[in-house]
């Protein structure tokens, strides 16, 4: 029955975004919405390492460009479609999930964090040197034809994000709920605890980093179409890993809905920033808002709500 209740809604409003994409409404809904969309499927995956096991990765820019790098490196090589580009983007960042995890789990607290992050120049140095994907100029996208009767790649890329929200909520529900789920939280509260009770706690963390990364990948698959271009600067960009850490933090770390209205908060406020005030001011509403919940909700939205109706009972 609870599933029940969340594919319900869940399907319903997807298919209700794809069907806006085929509505005259104005373009720049689309373009802001991709946005809005991608930062749910960042935030799930952040939350499936950080959240459920309690492992805070800074390394999100490394596995963002991972899947946007060998989305482009298919596209340009072989001509993949916009599907194969995803799937490849997961598929790698998957793998360099695998590899992070074996090299750097047993690493914990800040030591793990500090790891992450060294991917981050790391993988960045190799793109930096890399002529065939642009190096450090970047290089410019000759988008193909528009598929499936969209009437531009925006608004097909804002169908596709659609889709892939619902599938990394769907995949962090479904591990929170789960055996896995329960692991990662019993390592998270106490690992040597859980190791004592017989938890499974480095290959569970193992499989978390996996999916994580393979999720992060998928939602950074599409930008070298949304964008027509890339380059390493924005593709490994330090503020995705901050909204990474900021989202489920407002929403409610540790709950599969935390990172999807803390995405949607966020996401949305800074589009208006940026479009009524400046983009440069993104990094403030970031901040800002991260100080506000820390002080006053540090449990996240979530928290605060379930703190709300137990004072009201």
């Amino acid at each position: 029955m609870s599933n029940m209740k969340f594919w319900i809604p869940a399907l319903a409003i997807t298919l209700a975004l794809v069907g806006l994409a085929f509505s005259d409404i104005n373009e720049y809904l689309f373009f802001a919405g991709f946005v809005v969309l991608q930062f749910v499927v960042i935030a799930s995956a952040w939350n499936i390492l950080g959240g459920y096991a309690g492992y805070v990765n800074f390394g999100v820019p490394a596995f963002v460009a991972v899947g946007s790098y060998t989305a482009l490196v298919l596209f340009k090589a072989l001509g993949a479609p916009l599907l194969v580009q995803i799937l490849g983007g997961a598929l790698v960042s998957g793998v360099l999930g695998l590899c992070v995890g074996l090299l750097t789990l047993r690493l914990r607290g800040i030591f793990f964090s500090i790891a992450t992050v060294a991917v981050i120049f790391i993988l960045e140095t190799v793109v930096l040197n890399w002529r065939y994907v642009g190096g450090a100029t970047g290089m410019q996208i000759a988008r193909p034809e528009v598929s499936f009767g969209f009437e531009t790649y925006t608004r097909m890329l804002f169908a596709v994000m659609a889709v892939l929200s619902l599938v990394a909520v769907a995949i962090s529900r479904y591990l929170q709920y789960s055996h896995i789920g329960q692991g990662l939280r019993a390592l998270r509260d106490s690992e040597e605890a859980a190791e004592c009770s017989g938890v499974p706690t480095l290959r569970l963390k193992v499989i978390a980093c996996v999916v994580s990364g393979a999720l992060l990948g998928a939602g950074g698959a599409p930008m070298p179409m949304y964008l027509s271009f890339i380059e390493p600067a924005s593709s490994f960009n330090l503020s995705y890993a901050v909204s990474a850490l900021a989202m489920p933090i407002i929403g409610g770390i540790g709950h599969w809905a935390g990172p999807v209205i803390g995405a949607l908060l966020l996401g949305s406020l800074q589009q208006y920033v940026t479009v009524e005030i400046s983009s440069e001011l993104n990094v403030l509403v970031v901040g800002v808002l991260l100080v506000l919940f820390v002080v006053i909700a540090p449990d996240g939205i979530l928290g605060w709500v379930k703190s709300w109706k137990r004072s009201s009972k």
